[in-house]
């Protein structure tokens, strides 16, 4: 058999030749191919293509081994079968197209000819333990020949010396030389198997052979690769080592991991910082690892062996376990160097990985020791640390009490679920655990506004001052540790981890955003906002405007809830009125601060949505505390009971579908109106100040046009006049004596019925939003806070495709796009936004582009999240078009 031309060698410097059929080198064939002609170091070796490995059980491969060994040896300073510095080979089995599950056939070539002056090199313990590496390796190749043959009695003696050999190499000292082992094990093996180098290899190759042979989806594109072994423990200048090629944390291009001096691997080995090796190493390392970067255009973990005095590339591998700044640092690093274009940039970082930016990671080596505790609902992702506080109130005493002894003030809310009071403490907490609702939850809608962690974990057992999750408890004060993935498995650990806090101008986040808008066209992004810092934050992340300010969260905080409450229960309209003057002027403060911070971007402002109890006395202490405000400010006596009594009555049975939204401003007027006028003399204020503003006035939870165009526009009956939001724009454009401004009056698309009847709507509002939280509740008879109790007994027998809060439930889709195309014919220039949270999911931008919307609005910390969205959606339309996407100048 003529087997020169299917045996390929290489070295670093002798790549294989260009006509050759790659396919028939096998996987790790060709990755050293790649790599010797990127001129890397390499061990030289060569490569048995498929074409021969099949046929090898009978023949004598040595003579034409011959003279591809000495060359090899030439390159390490070995020689195969020298009984003084005999080479030792490792032979990889090597596929076309997937690495198959082989064994690891190292160390061919320790014969009894050969150990004595291998032993000398390593000693004789780890001699011996190369010996039974060896044996485990062929015996695993014996293993899965009787195996196919269906040999009963030889797989059962196989399977016995594997065992056995698993055993001795767990021993810390071998008790036996290497000669020992093998004489100990010959007479399993094929006759004279130790008796030398060649014969071992000769018939090594041979059994390879007849595996393959054997094997009955083998489709004849198996190699088998062959390289000389390098060990770092040959003498004081030889080392083994392991690293990245960057801070895979941070992604500063500097070189990250462990050396170890006089060692074969870091296996209970004590090493040292990369950095710290002789620098005329450092320097070839660094070379290395940065070539491989540009090249494969990833993070390499990079495995070498100095061998006296000579630097070897081992093994080199993409790193998967890199932050997401460490990515975002080194496809910026690329890009500046001309390496890679903007459009790779884009494309290769996925949408959920940006919120490891936003917020702290875990370094893990802080957790090795932490009892920890899988699974949940991902609510808001992140990483968050805390004490345990199982309500709100109890969590912003602590915090303060924290804050005067200048303690640890931070805290997680932990609680069943949360409510329109809890707002004031998911604000000032790290993260939110419940053990109700899901992803569109209330806490982890607030949670994603306000840049908060929130996990649900249905399984948690909430009693009193305790929880249990999996059996263990945590008490108040307790530590607790959240990791909450975009992609992956939750887990709670019981206490406190060490974070790594983000800082978006360092990380790389910012230029990345600019990069990624610079592709998008004339769909944009807004912010779900309600604040001047939220705003700010918005802006800096890139959102084009506030697509929705929710303006019941603004009298959540403490100076603001109390007079809220009281204008709530006053019992005559003059009373609520009074209350209503005074809240005016904090309302229109916060409105002046977004306007000023938007600065001539459009804002959204959803006037009052949420049912009026959720603001009311939800336990003892608030409820304590408000008759204290009363007292002290309207100087009433009040008792506990009678005013229990009171808030009681305010409660509904569905508050959700029941007095809400522009429900409570047909009902009362009079609290519309004071927003608006909080609005107009905040717009008019900023006028004055030479600052543009763009306000679109958004009333919720329309049900048909009659109740926007009484709302918009007022309306009069016999005795009664409802004044509309134009009448009083007019009255205070007057009192201010102002130009008009630009403003619109808008509603939110949150009903079915409203969908349907867009057409009709549409002659009295100016623009669209889609509320798809709710519309998803009444389209499907879901609860949002509810369904995931029974969702995985759903999802379970395919009774529903995914998470409809999270994934725009079909029919959801199609009410949307019906209230497009209805709205449009009555109103062609109609604004199209929406403001759930879906807007974010990168599962949702391509329909709601296709649809026809002019933006998605989300969370502050979800907008570069979405720009990323579409900055893809708008690249593979382009790729799909073939044609190239023009990108556009960004400013900030």
């Amino acid at each position: 058999m003529n087997m020169s031309k299917s045996i390929h060698f290489f070295t670093n410097k002798e790549a294989l030749k260009s006509n050759i059929d790659k396919t028939i080198l096998g996987i790790r064939g060709r990755q050293l191919n790649e790599f010797s002609e990127l001129g890397l170091p390499i061990v030289p070796g060569l490569v048995m293509d498929a074409t021969i490995t099949q046929t090898l059980q009978q023949v004598n491969v040595l003579s034409t081994l011959r003279p591809f060994l000495k060359k090899m040896g030439e390159a390490v300073k070995k020689e195969f079968g020298d009984p003084e510095n005999p080479l030792l080979l490792k032979l990889v089995i090597s596929p076309n197209l997937v690495i198959a599950n082989y064994p690891t056939l190292h160390n061919f070539g320790l014969a009894k000819t050969t150990i004595g002056g291998f032993e000398k090199k390593v000693g004789k313990d780890f001699a011996s333990h190369e010996v039974l590496f060896l044996l485990r390796g062929i015996f695993s190749i014996l293993h899965k020949i009787a195996e196919l043959q269906e040999d009963n009695a030889k797989q059962h003696l196989y399977k016995e010396q594997l065992e056995k050999i698993e055993h001795e190499l767990k021993k810390e000292k071998r008790n036996e030389s290497g000669t020992t082992v093998m004489d100990k094990y010959q007479p399993y093996l094929p006759q004279e198997f130790f008796s030398t180098a060649e014969v071992q290899l000769n018939q090594t190759i041979q059994l390879i052979s007849t595996l393959l042979s054997l094997e009955p989806d083998n489709e004849n594109d198996v190699a088998l690769l062959i390289q000389p072994l390098v060990y770092g423990n040959y003498d004081k200048e030889s080392f083994s080592g392991r690293f990245f090629s960057r801070n895979i944390v941070t992604g500063e291009k500097k070189l990250q991991g462990m050396f170890f001096q006089e060692k074969f691997d870091e296996v209970d080995a004590l090493g040292k910082d990369i950095n710290d090796i002789k620098p005329v190493y450092l320097e070839q390392l660094e070379a290395i690892a940065w070539r491989l970067e540009d090249h494969s255009k990833d993070v390499r973990e990079i495995r070498f062996t100095i061998e006296a005095g000579k630097l070897w590339l081992i093994e080199q591998k993409s790193v998967e376990a890199k932050s997401t700044i460490a990515l975002v640092h080194f496809l910026l690093d690329l890009y500046n160097r001309k390496i890679v274009d903007a459009e790779y940039v884009v494309k290769n970082v996925k949408p959920g990985q940006l919120n490891e930016i936003l917020h702290p990671v875990i370094n893990m080596s802080s957790v090795k020791n932490l009892q920890h505790s899988k699974g949940g609902i991902a609510g808001a992702p992140g990483a968050a640390v805390g004490r345990v506080y199982f309500s709100a109130d109890a969590l912003i005493e602590a915090q303060h009490i924290a804050r005067l002894q200048s303690a640890d003030t931070r805290c997680i809310l932990c609680l069943p679920a949360s409510y329109a009071g809890d707002v004031k403490a998911i604000e000032v907490s790290t993260g939110v655990l419940s053990n109700e609702g899901g992803y569109s939850a209330h806490a982890s809608v607030v949670s994603r506004q306000y840049g908060k962690i929130s996990l649900v974990r249905p399984d948690m057992k909430i009693m009193a001052n305790k929880a249990i999750i999996n059996g263990i408890t945590i008490k108040e004060g307790d530590y607790i540790t959240l990791q909450v993935p975009y992609y992956g498995e939750s887990t709670v650990y019981f206490g406190a981890a060490e974070l790594i806090e983000p800082d978006p101008k360092t990380s790389g986040l910012l230029d990345f955003i600019d990069l990624t808008r610079s592709f998008i066209q004339d769909f944009h992004v807004r912010a779900n906002a309600d604040s001047p810092r939220d705003a700010a934050l918005a802006v800096s992340f890139g959102a084009e405007g506030i697509g929705l300010c929710r303006t019941e969260h603004m009298f959540f905080e403490a100076k603001r809830i109390n007079p809220f409450r009281e204008m709530i229960l006053a019992e005559t309209t003059e009373e609520r009125i009074k209350v209503l003057n005074k809240l005016q002027k904090v309302q229109m403060e916060d409105f002046y601060g977004i306007f000023k911070t938007m600065a001539g971007r459009e804002v959204t402002i959803r006037l009052l949505d949420a049912p009026l109890h959720e603001f009311l006395p939800h336990n003892d202490a608030e409820l304590n505390e408000f008759i204290d405000y009363l007292k002290k400010e309207t100087k009433k006596t009040v008792t506990k009971k009678a005013l229990s009594e009171k808030i009681e009555l305010c409660a509904e049975v569905n508050p959700m579908l029941g007095h809400r939204g522009c429900r409570i401003a047909i009902s009362y007027p009079e609290i519309y109106a004071m927003q608006v006028r909080a609005i107009f003399e905040a717009a008019y204020k900023l006028q004055k100040e030479g600052v543009e503003t763009h306000v679109e006035i958004m009333v919720p939870i329309i049900m048909n046009f009659r109740e926007l165009k009484q709302i918009a526009y007022g309306k009069k009956i016999e005795g009664h006049a409802y004044l509309g939001i134009r009448t009083i724009e007019q009255e205070m454009r007057a009192q201010f004596k102002a130009k008009p401004i630009d403003f619109k009056i808008g509603t939110m698309i949150e009903l079915p019925v409203a969908a349907l009847s867009a057409g009709e709507i549409a002659r009295y509002a100016e623009f669209f939003s889609f509320g798809t939280n709710d519309l998803t509740q009444t389209t499907l008879g879901l609860s949002r806070d509810d369904f995931n109790s029974f969702m995985p007994d759903y999802t379970l027998y395919d009774l529903i495709d995914g998470n409809p809060f999270a994934i725009l439930d079909p029919c959801v889709r199609e009410l949307i796009s019906i209230a497009i195309e209805r709205g449009k014919l009555t109103r062609p220039d109609i604004k199209l936004g929406l403001c759930g949270e879906q807007g974010a999911r990168p599962e949702n931008i391509p329909f709601c582009m296709k649809a026809g919307l002019n933006y998605v609005s989300c969370s502050s910390y979800s907008v570069p999240i979405a720009l990323l969205s579409i900055a893809q959606a708008e690249l593979e339309k382009a790729e799909n078009e073939g044609r190239k996407l023009t990108r556009k100048a960004v400013s900030r």
